[in-house]
């Protein structure tokens, strides 16, 4: 079986979570007699090949072109098909991501392939391997077997960890693209960064999330965005805040939003909803401010305070600046 691990590029730099998608490789590798080919896609991503070259791959496949630098899902896919073909791809494999969700099921369809999403478990040990992937909000954990000789998938990033490089290093193959024939029914046309300067939540080591308590725009960015600028962490948001208006989109943590694994999750003012939890429950330490004792958050959280958070934030800012 010959794995093809699909890298998550933005603005240039790899994202963590393609660690994972390796981890997943590399767990499957050691189970039987399997291989590994990482690709590279974008306009110049061949300064990259080093960041993923030490992993244990049978190759690192660099698809360069200029019409592959915005990540247009049309495109992308194609290319993946082309290469999941001619590299005789077994099982296509991406961190579960924005990206992937755009990209990965564009990709299964032109395989043919059946595709599964959030598999945070394999048993690769016999003919065909069996997958474990969470379903109702991380509530039910299913096991699943796909038919087909393709298959694709996206793991969880928290599941998986980035394994250790080796001394071995991977050789760099360049994909042939033929340019023209890529479709084009997606235009790029710009780019506009919500909450720039910030880290990214599914990257960041600390996460501070708002909830329900703040009530207006002004309140999140002076106590949530005040806290997370201080600890130096990523921002995130409930989906009450985002339905109110409150917060965008992107905040969003939860099961229809991103899901993290931070060293340190901060929730402020977050009832604790099943949907927000299944996005954030495998951080490795929670901790969270609410008013109400009986908060369902407290049942996840490592430590717990319960007060009003327009109370007990600004406290936490001024003792940690100080």
């Amino acid at each position: 079986m010959n794995l093809l691990i699909v890298a998550e590029i933005s603005r240039g730099q790899l994202k963590l979570a393609t660690g994972a998608a390796i981890g997943f490789a590399r767990q499957v590798c050691a189970a039987g007699a399997h291989t590994f080919d990482v690709l590279l896609l974008g306009s110049d991503v061949g300064g990259l090949v080093p960041s993923v070259a030490s992993y244990g791959a049978s190759a690192v496949l660099i698809a360069a072109a200029p019409a592959l630098a915005e990540p247009l899902a049309d495109r992308y896919a194609d290319v993946i098909a082309q290469v999941a073909r001619e590299r005789n791809t077994s099982v296509v494999v991406a961190a579960a991501s924005t990206f992937s969700k755009d990209v990965l099921p564009r990709a299964a369809a032109l395989l043919d392939a059946g595709m599964l999403s959030d598999v945070i478990g394999v048993d690769a040990s016999a003919e065909e391997p069996v997958f474990r992937r969470v379903m109702h909000a991380g509530n039910v954990v299913a096991t699943v077997r796909l038919a087909g000789a393709v298959k694709v998938l996206t793991v969880r990033s928290s599941a998986f960890p980035t394994p250790e490089k080796s001394s071995a290093t991977s050789p760099a193959v360049p994909v042939t693209i033929d340019v023209a024939a890529l479709p084009s029914g997606i235009e790029f046309i710009s780019r506009e960064e919500k909450g720039a300067g910030r880290p990214d939540p599914t990257e960041a080591r600390i996460v501070v999330s708002g909830g329900r308590a703040l009530k207006n725009a002004e309140d999140f960015e002076r106590l949530v965005g005040g806290l997370a600028d201080t600890l130096g962490a990523a921002v995130g948001s409930s989906r009450a805040l985002v339905d109110a208006g409150i917060t965008s989109n992107a905040l969003q943590i939860g099961q229809t939003g991103k899901v993290v694994a931070p060293e340190l999750y901060l929730a402020v003012g977050i009832s604790g909803a099943i949907q927000h939890v299944a996005g954030m429950k495998d951080a490795k330490v929670i901790a969270a401010i609410n008013k109400d004792p009986d908060a369902p958050i407290f049942a996840v959280a490592d430590y717990g305070l319960v007060a009003d958070v327009y109370e007990a934030v600004p406290q936490i800012i001024s003792r940690l600046k100080h």
